[in-house]
Order: structure tokens, then sequence, then C-alpha cells
């Protein structure tokens, strides 16, 4: 039995691209960007129009509770091959639209036990987190992406090929997919993908992943709900109407 095995998995990162170096500022926009919209760990390519002090840069997003894992090529490449930090090439980058409509609904976290104060200390609210639900009215088309990275994401139409539906919660698409879907981007083990007709080109659920060859050919071009079982293994579960 061979001692290795390698396996497949989609792993969820962010990109930030940055147009400055001062680490004061990046500090200060970007902290309550990730407080906001990612999970602890969320890991991170850079990118930069202008020159960076590479190692003082992957200090601070530790530090921002971001774990970076590569930077693209370009202005920062020489400096990362020089501490032997992993660079990746450029891409050319989906044109995000934006949703035809969105409902917010704010969650307000349970309340802590009842605590004495005394006249120096003040109670301290918790902020309500916003879970968003993007609707879109039409076909996504090749080239483009619909992202939701606070909740879920509907669609009343189908996927072209070569476009691509994220969401940190779950995705309904009611018509044809035969693009890529990414739902419990982050992580969330829970979400789940409902499609009408599948022929996607990748599904992926919290980075466990199956291309277009691997996809069960007993629900292709069927109604189709997809999971993550208990072994962390997607499931796809025709649905019956």
């Amino acid at each position: 039995m061979a001692d290795i095995r390698i396996k497949g998995r989609l792993v969820n990162a962010i990109r930030i691209s940055l147009d400055t170096n001062d680490h004061d500022a990046i500090r200060q926009q970007l902290s309550p960007m990730l407080q906001k919209s990612f999970p602890p760990g969320v890991l991170v390519v850079i990118e930069s129009s202008v020159e960076q002090e590479l190692i003082a840069l992957i200090q601070l997003l530790i530090s921002l509770e971001a774990q970076p894992i590569a930077v693209t090529e370009g202005i920062m490449a020489d400096q990362a091959r020089a501490i032997q930090f992993p660079v990746i090439p450029q891409d050319h980058p989906l044109q995000e639209v934006k949703a035809t409509k969105e409902q917010v609904v704010e969650v307000k976290p349970e309340p802590a036990a009842e605590q004495q104060q005394t006249e120096n200390q003040v109670a301290e609210t918790a902020p309500a987190v916003a879970h968003i639900t993007s609707y879109h009215d039409e076909i996504l088309r090749t080239g483009q992406c619909l992202v939701q990275h606070q909740g879920d994401i509907i669609l009343t139409a189908g996927i072209n090929s070569g476009s691509e539906v994220i969401a940190s919660g779950n995705i309904h698409i009611y018509g044809s997919v035969r693009g890529r879907v990414i739902a419990g981007a982050g992580g969330n083990i829970a979400a789940r993908i409902f499609c009408h007709s599948l022929e996607a080109e990748l599904v992926s659920i919290a980075g466990t992943y199956c291309v277009a060859d691997d996809i069960p050919q007993h629900v292709t071009k069927k109604p189709v709900h997809i999971y993550l079982n208990d072994n962390q293994e997607l499931v796809f579960e025709a649905l019956q109407f």
C-alpha cells in the first residue's frame, strides 16, 4: 500500500489588491472589511500595483487573522521567490455582476448572561450580523460571476459555461447550470446546492469539489440537490417533482 496519497480539494481564498504600501492605511481599511465578511484564518492571495516590503506585509496580514498563501506574478514576485514564498500567475478576473435584488436580515447574537455593572462599566451591545440573500433574474453569461460572501444566492435563470456563482451559504439555480457553482465559500459545511438541470463544469461545497467528468451520470441534466455527508463527501441526490 502506498504511503502517499494525493487528493483533490478546492481551496477557497480571497485576493487582496493593494494600491498603497502604507501599512497603517492598509490596517485601518482592511481590518473592518475582513472582520465583517470573512472568518479568521481566511486564505489570502496578495497582489499590488506598488512596491511592498513583503515580509512586513505578510506579518501585517497574519496580525489581522488572515493567512497569506501566495502573491501574484508581478511587482512582488522577486521578493517572494527570494524567501521561497509561492508565486502564482495573474489571471483574467471574471466580470462581477450586481444581483437584481438583495434582502438583508440582521441577526443579533444571543445575549450573554446578565452581569453586574458598576458605575464605571458600560454595557456593550454585540453588533448584529447581516445575512444577505441575493436574487438574480438574468442568465449569467460566459465571463460573468455572481458573488455573495454573507449569505445565499437564488437565480431564477441559468448560468452559461465559463460563468461562476459563489456564496458563503446555499445556492439555488432554477435553470440549467453549465458553469461553476461554489457554495459554502469560507468553510460552511452545512451549505447546499439546488439546481434545475445539472451540467456544471465544477461544483464545490466548503472546498470539497467535483469536476464535470466526475459528476455522477444519473444526475446529469436533471434536478439535483448537492450536499456534504458526515465524511465531508459530496452527495448528488436527484430530485423528483
